[in-house]
């Protein structure tokens, strides 16, 4: 099964408002393992940031199908456009 209907099957089994919640409590997670690892306290190496990187970049494609891939195509292309006149 390709990813994007995974996702989808994912937002119709658990619905809209739980897999946001999921999305939060991912990127949560990620930032714990990300002060972690950077403070270097035992237990978070570079693979468990990837692994909770993984989880919370199939949170956001889940995200991306809830709200509208287009939409926020533009936003991210107007945001890195800001970045690289900063840069």
């Amino acid at each position: 099964m390709k990813p994007k209907d995974l996702y989808q099957k994912a937002i119709e089994k658990w619905g809209e408002k739980a897999q946001m919640q999921m999305a939060v409590e991912e990127c949560a997670e990620l930032i714990q393992a990300l002060m972690k690892y950077g403070r270097e306290i035992n237990g978070v190496d570079k693979y468990k940031v990837m692994q909770e990187i993984a989880d919370v970049e199939i949170m956001m494609e889940q995200l991306r199908e809830i709200f509208g891939n287009g939409d926020i195509d533009n936003f991210k292309r107007l945001k890195l456009e800001r970045l690289e006149r900063l840069l």
